[in-house]
């Protein structure tokens, strides 16, 4: 990848502003601070939080001009990793770092995605299609129109947990716990909580036991399914232990999380734009354009980080060897300088594919056509059916600044 052109950014004219409260997501809160700090600081240097300090980058360029130099910007899990929870330069007691493809630095990262990515290919992924409109259709046609239920759990989770068993080939009546491993993996505020490190390494404990005899399984009858690719690949039959665990994290909270609160986020973002809902009810050949603008509109992961690995003013800030970086794509998902009117969904948005929710660079969700395949289906069988989801209460929110979701969300079914 060629070198980015130097971006360069006025110096912050603002007080430290935290947008790693809990609080400004799980009360949706959290839209005017980021406005602020898009204007006024696009980077800064917050020197207290929860998590320590760290840099603070809100805006599309200098997210996207970080991505773009790994080298300079570490991913990896000996420095902290991909989220803002875990130290730089020490382990926080109880602590295991667990090594995942995505928090790994070229060329281990090169060559673990390599291996994994075929499994998410354009071939491989239509040929999911039918299967997860079987799926779909049939859960469509289970739910109650009329009477209320939760979205979140009876359609977002049953969907997306149920997607992760197949390409895992897991236990199907053993689902559910996908989810619950799914949560605490992606969980940035437990380990933060007293014992909540413990919990954290009791369920992954339990995960890792449950996959590592699935594992020993497909060793001598391998299937198309990512343990068996996993086995039977070079570059990953030879894993540690934190390694497995790591990545099982990384393909359960990626294939899990994100896509089931764009999924939640379908239901509750068109009940806020009744106009936008009518746009795409009337031409459902808006739909995969809509699922962009979606993904755009939620962002289901709110935040990556990046280790400093060398003291730099690339940006026009001073930054040092070992800090924290947050880069907060749920922010630059809404810059003004990319997205006009960009806290509304415009099902017709003309460049919704711009959005970097799904990352950028080296570290682009391998699985991003397996979340888009599961969302423009859901939407197609959802207007086959001429279904609406009306939310009929204020869904509850996950409270972390790093998954952007809904824990609960009432909605009744209606035709149209």
């Amino acid at each position: 990848m060629a070198s980015p052109a130097v971006v360069k950014v006025k110096p912050s004219t603002i007080d430290p502003i935290d947008v790693s409260l809990k609080e400004l997501y799980v009360e949706d809160r959290w839209q005017e601070p980021f406005r602020r700090l898009r204007a006024d600081a696009p980077i800064q240097y917050v020197p207290e939080s929860n998590f320590g300090a760290y840099w603070s980058v809100s805006t599309a360029k200098p997210i996207i001009h970080i991505e773009a130099l790994p080298k300079m910007f570490s991913s990896s899990y000996e420095y902290g990793g991909i989220t803002l929870a875990f130290e730089t330069d020490r382990l926080m007691p109880g602590e295991q770092r667990l090594p995942m493809f995505i928090a790994m630095d070229p060329p281990q990262h090169t060559e673990q995605r390599r291996t994994v990515a075929p499994s998410f290919g354009p071939s491989e992924v239509a040929a999911m299609k039918e299967e997860i409109r079987q799926r779909t259709g049939d859960l469509l046609d289970s739910l109650p129109v009329g009477k209320p239920f939760d979205w979140v759990q009876d359609l977002s989770i049953e969907l997306t947990t149920g997607m992760l068993a197949k390409l895992f080939d897991f236990p199907w009546e053993e689902r559910a716990k996908l989810t619950r491993w799914s949560d605490v993996g992606g969980d940035v505020e437990l380990i933060r909580q007293p014992g909540g490190m413990d919990k954290r390494n009791a369920e992954l404990g339990e995960m890792a036991m449950a996959f590592a005899q699935l594992w020993q399984e497909r060793i001598p009858n391998p299937g198309k399914d990512l343990i068996s690719v996993m086995a039977h690949s070079e570059a990953m039959n030879h894993m540690s232990e934190q390694e497995f665990i790591g990545n099982l994290i990384l393909l359960i909270v990626g294939g899990n999380d994100t896509t089931r609160n764009s999924m939640s986020a379908y239901a509750y973002g068109l009940e806020q734009f009744p106009e936008e809902r009518a746009k795409l009810e009337a031409n459902p050949d808006l739909i995969p354009n809509a699922v962009q603008e979606i993904i755009r509109w939620q962002t289901p992961l709110a935040h990556m980080r990046r280790t400093v690995m060398e003291d730099n003013d690339l940006l026009g800030v001073e930054m040092k060897k070992g800090d924290k970086v947050a880069l907060w794509y749920l922010s630059a998902n809404r810059d003004e300088e990319v997205f006009d009117d960009a806290d509304s969904i415009r099902v017709d948005r003309e460049n919704a594919r711009r959005h970097l929710a799904f990352g950028y660079g080296i570290h682009r969700c391998v699985g991003a056509r397996v979340a888009e395949i599961q969302l423009v289906t859901l939407l197609e069988e959802m207007a086959k059916r001429r279904l609406r989801a009306n939310v009929v209460g204020e869904p509850t929110r996950v409270p972390s600044c790093f998954v952007h979701g809904y824990s609960s969300m009432q909605v009744e079914l209606s035709r149209y």
